[in-house]
């Protein structure tokens, strides 16, 4: 459903949340290593991930990305930097004119799958991500 970039960005933000919890910042070749994306790649999408504000960087020999460990980042803050809000408010067929009034052929079925994603994204708190990866509850990279 997400785009490469919103995959790898997710991935990245998650590994650098999980870092942060250390009081590590991660640079982009422990980044690209820790999730399994290409560095090029992944320099990009950190770089807007931080010129957005969605993570924060450091400069310098101690440098690379974080986040403050009270963040209140969601999930559905990388997806609209990256991906924009279309994955939330558009048609699956990508129409432009699909609405409840002039609906595509999978309007209604697609929906309920559209609004389902919204809700769990915005209710996704970053950090609580993070925290399951640190208990090995959950993985980015087998």
């Amino acid at each position: 459903m997400f785009s490469k970039a919103c995959e790898y960005g997710i991935r990245a933000v998650l590994f650098i949340a999980k870092q942060s919890q250390k009081d590590l910042r991660p640079n982009i070749t422990e980044i690209a290593k820790a999730v399994d994306s290409p560095e090029p790649f992944t320099a990009k999408v950190c770089q807007q991930l931080a010129r957005a504000g969605i993570i924060l960087s450091k400069k310098g020999p101690n440098g690379g990305f974080y986040l403050e460990k009270d963040s209140t980042l969601r999930l559905a803050d990388i997806v609209s930097e990256i991906d924009g809000d279309q994955i939330f408010t558009g048609c699956s067929l990508g129409l432009r004119e699909c609405s409840s009034e002039h609906p595509c052929p999978v309007h209604d079925q697609f929906m309920d799958v559209r609004n389902g994603l919204k809700q769990m994204c915005e209710n996704t708190l970053v950090m609580k991500l993070a925290a399951n990866l640190e208990e090995g509850e959950t993985f980015l990279k087998i």
